[in-house]
């Protein structure tokens, strides 16, 4: 049964946000009231996705309310009412991650279909027998299986780049990496698991010193830090909404406009067309060239809300908060007996805990926090089974954080444990 109460309260009036207290955004998010098993809902599984705050839920009820319509080819007043907020949208993800022209952002699914997008166009148009891929071994599967099946079409090599004991790039491989001249780098700025945050933009440099392109998957770094395109020089970034306060059904995937003109289509349709006729087509301009069929309307204008939201708190200061969550978390986790907890130091990572403790499965780590105490955490190999392997794992639990994260959770998270433990019997 689901109850509702009072967000769970915080003892510090520190002010975080633009002005904004911590508490005050958190009674932003509805569901952060509610209640699971009698118990106040703490949830640590935004690396996942993230929750929505009021501002996002009532743009995306306003847009099916109001002017509800498919985009672009209406010429009647609400089609294009609906038109307008979606090309806004796109604008303001331009600004968010400074990109030059809001045409280099594509309209996609999520940030697995950036990738693949990525890899069936520019790499099945560039990329041939014996040519270079460097990923890391610490890629989600997102970022791992579409270059993976671009090898296998191509005869493409793929090597990787190792995850040292403590969770960090060895980049004197990478070096070596990039003197054999490969095409293609394709790696995450933050991990999922790890939380490792990567020196991506001296890597951006390496590989273009080297003659190679670079895509990032930037799914958890886009929502927790400040991001320019332009200063990274970056040539390809893909990222998710609803790992950002927005909705689930759409993602980006920004690129360099010379890139992106000379990629092929994606996939055929509507709306990614100039003009067709029964033997040929002329494809459409940037950026609906790569948008065939009726797009995620009502998701674009939730994803508008979305980022408005977060520059009104400034990425800045979200960063801020989850580096002083993350050390807290650290902390308190190490008081608890026989956790193992994976990845650097908390300077070196974003808002991202994975650990083990003692033999209790992940699995049941979490299925007992849930019930116990309320906590929401995953359990799992997070998508990146060749970094379990790296540590000899099946499976860890992953805490993950945002900006309604406080302190409080942390501290019921650590309850949760020593529970877990007397239940165990360690």
């Amino acid at each position: 049964m689901v109850t509702f109460d009072k967000v769970i309260p915080i003892t510090s009036d520190e002010t975080s946000f633009s002005g904004r207290s911590i508490n005050d955004v958190r009674q932003d998010f509805p569901i952060l009231a509610r209640k699971v098993h009698g118990k106040p809902f703490v949830y640590l599984d935004s690396t996942a996705s993230s929750q929505k705050p009021q501002a996002v839920i009532e743009a995306m009820s306003n847009y099916y309310q109001n002017y509800h319509a498919n985009v672009h080819r209406g010429v009647y007043e609400v089609s294009e009412e609906a038109t307008a907020a979606m090309e806004k949208a796109r604008v303001k993800v331009a600004r968010f991650i400074n990109a030059r022209q809001s045409k280099q952002i594509i309209f996609t699914r999520n940030t697995t279909e950036s990738i693949n997008l990525v890899a069936y166009s520019w790499g099945s148009a560039n990329i041939g027998r014996d040519d270079l891929i460097i990923l890391t071994g610490m890629e989600h599967h997102s970022n791992l299986v579409p270059w993976q099946l671009l090898a296998q079409r191509t005869g493409a090599r793929l090597e990787f780049v190792p995850v040292s004991d403590d969770g960090l790039l060895q980049l004197d491989i990478y070096a070596e990496l990039l003197k054999q001249q490969p095409k293609l780098v394709a790696c995450t700025q933050m991990s999922n698991v790890l939380g490792t945050i990567n020196p991506v933009q001296e890597m951006i440099a390496q590989a273009h010193a080297a003659g190679a392109l670079v895509l990032l998957d930037g799914a958890q770094s886009v929502p927790h830090l400040p991001v320019d395109v332009q200063a990274l020089d970056v040539d390809f970034l893909c990222f998710s909404a609803h790992k950002m306060l927005g909705p689930t059904g759409i993602g980006v995937l920004y690129g360099k406009k010379a890139l992106l003109e000379a990629m092929p289509p994606f996939m055929g349709g509507g709306d990614m067309i100039r003009t067709v006729q029964l033997r040929e087509f002329t494809a459409n301009d940037l950026p609906w060239k790569f948008e065939a069929g009726t797009p995620a309307i009502a998701e674009a204008v939730g994803f508008g809300a979305a980022i408005d939201y977060l520059k009104a708190l400034d990425m800045q200061a979200v960063r801020q908060h989850e580096r002083e969550i993350t050390a807290y978390a650290l902390e308190k986790l190490q008081e608890v007996p026989d956790i193992k907890i994976y990845g650097p130091s908390a300077d070196q990572r974003g808002g991202v805990v994975s650990f083990t403790l003692a033999d209790i499965h992940p699995h049941d780590l979490a299925s007992i926090l849930d019930q116990e105490v309320g906590v929401a955490i995953r359990a799992g190999h997070h998508c990146a089974q060749p970094l379990m392997e790296r540590y000899d794992l099946a499976a860890t639990a992953r805490a993950s954080f945002y900006i309604y994260t406080v302190k409080e959770e942390i501290d019921i998270l650590v309850k949760g444990l020593l529970k877990a433990q007397e239940i165990f019997h360690f």
